[in-house]
């Protein structure tokens, strides 16, 4: 069934491509039949640029029968997320502001995806300029859980996850500030890697040296993220962080053997929703039938609240004060609010900020050199009503705002370890549940390789949505 093609891994699609038992047309002609079935359903892909699909597919299909060298991603459908940039294809960035913003040159990540041969056939849905854990704007509506229309399908890489648990694509971008990447996916039964700042390099970018929003990718299995960060990462001229490693490396076999491999199963002392905390813990024989020690132990995350939520909002009010200044009553509250917080930081506190943040950065380098990967859950709460825009409470402890229900992965953020989210089960009314995987420092093909070990084992990530069908 062409459906059953939508759903086979992004490796195995590539495979059959080079070997000529599909062509591209015919994988494009699939995924865009299941994104006219279902998508009006889930509203994952907001701008759709079939025809131009169609001509690269064609292009793609010429380059394989002249038997001319491929590009590692030849011939994979792919989207990008609205907050990349896209020569000639509308990018809103979830904003009224941008509705009609046309740009005149792709993003690094979009470039190196199509120089990689890759096929876009459109952009996936955010929250307006990525800021949330719920997928919605006012250009293009909300973006439904695959698992349960009437839940949200996080964020802000939503319309990423969605679509992929969906079968419109194998493979997906996206980014990753206080858990875009890890929230969605986590949400949406999909794995997604948080890489390490200067990994994937960025640009354009205003802050050049700005490491806590990095890109990254998205997919259904941990062999294709992998796949997909061998043609994002690899140093660039364009980004002052930009790491040295070439991405061919993330090319190599995943397979390790983990015994006695120590791991720190944390929860950093903040408030869970019980089946979130259940299905996470029902992880834990998973790991240890790889031969890995499991102890309980928390490393000293105090003050990462304060260092992201300062250079969070500091970040927001440098990239978005002219927006601000200009268009304020097109913005949504929570962007204000987060502009404004920005505008009361001084230089002196933010200076006392990066002090706390060098010393968290210690601190977990130190507990570390015991542990190799921490393993918590990827959110604190299961994917909640899409009409609702945040949670406010855990449990009975008060949310105060759109953001603290994220802490499990924007602490992380705060000191810049790679992480993970892959598929650890599911709630008892059959919502996924992620377990997030934490490495060390620029640790991140050690973390692909622990993730690819627990999916192997898991299995988690073969349970498809019913409203894929």
């Amino acid at each position: 069934m062409m459906t059953d093609l939508c759903f086979l891994p992004a490796v195995e699609l590539a495979r059959m491509l080079r070997k000529k038992e599909i062509s591209a047309r015919e994988l494009l002609s699939a995924h865009l039949s299941q994104i006219e079935r279902i998508n009006p359903n889930v509203n994952a892909i907001v701008t759709l640029t079939a025809e131009r699909a169609f001509k690269e597919a064609d292009r793609a299909d010429a380059v394989i029968m002249g038997g001319e060298t491929l590009g590692i991603l030849h011939g994979l459908p792919i989207a990008h997320k609205d907050l990349q940039p896209t020569r000639g294809i509308r990018t809103t960035f979830g904003s009224p502001i941008y509705k009609d913003f046309i740009p005149d040159s792709d993003s690094l990540v979009v470039e190196r995806i199509k120089s990689a041969s890759a096929i876009s056939v459109g952009k996936t849905n955010v929250p307006e300029f990525g800021a949330g854990s719920q997928t919605f704007n006012p250009v293009f509506g909300a973006t439904r859980n695959p698992y349960d229309l009437n839940k949200t399908c996080g964020g802000s890489s939503g319309g990423a996850a969605a679509a992929l648990a969906c079968g419109f694509i194998p493979i997906a971008d996206g980014s990753d500030m206080g858990g875009s990447l890890r929230n969605p996916a986590n949400f949406c039964n999909v794995v997604g890697l948080r890489p390490s700042p200067g990994r994937v390099p960025s640009y354009p970018a205003e802050m050049g040296w700005f490491t806590l929003a990095v890109d990254g990718p998205m997919a259904r299995t941990v062999s294709d993220v992998a796949l997909l960060l061998s043609a994002l990462a690899g140093p660039s001229t364009l980004s002052p962080i930009s790491l040295s490693d070439p991405g061919s490396r993330f090319s190599l076999p995943l397979e390790r053997d983990f015994k006695s491999t120590r791991i720190a199963w944390i929860n950093l002392g903040l408030p869970y929703e019980r089946e979130v905390r259940e299905a996470v813990n029902s992880a834990r024989p998973v790991f240890e039938t790889l031969g890995c020690i499991i102890e309980e132990s928390e490393p000293d995350f105090s003050d990462a609240d304060e260092i992201f939520k300062a250079w969070r909002a500091w970040s927001f009010e440098a990239s978005l004060e002219t927006e601000y200044r200009e268009q304020k009553d097109q913005l949504k509250d929570t962007v204000i609010w987060n502009i404004e917080q920005g505008k009361s930081l001084t230089g002196p506190y933010l200076a006392r900020v990066e002090i706390k943040r060098t010393r968290l950065f210690h601190r977990l380098r130190e507990f570390m050199e015991r542990y190799e990967f921490l393993v918590l859950p990827v959110s604190q709460v299961l994917p909640f009503d899409v009409e609702k825009p945040y949670p406010t409470k855990i449990n009975d402890e008060q949310m105060y705002t759109y953001i603290d229900c994220m802490k499990s992965c924007y602490f992380i953020s705060a000191v810049g370890n790679p992480a993970i989210s892959i598929p650890g089960g599911f709630s008892s009314s059959g919502l996924p549940v992620g377990v997030q995987i934490v490495g060390r420092h620029q640790d991140d093909w050690g973390v692909l390789q622990l993730a690819y070990a627990f999916e192997q084992a898991a299995q988690h990530w073969k349970r498809r949505p019913a409203s894929a069908y």
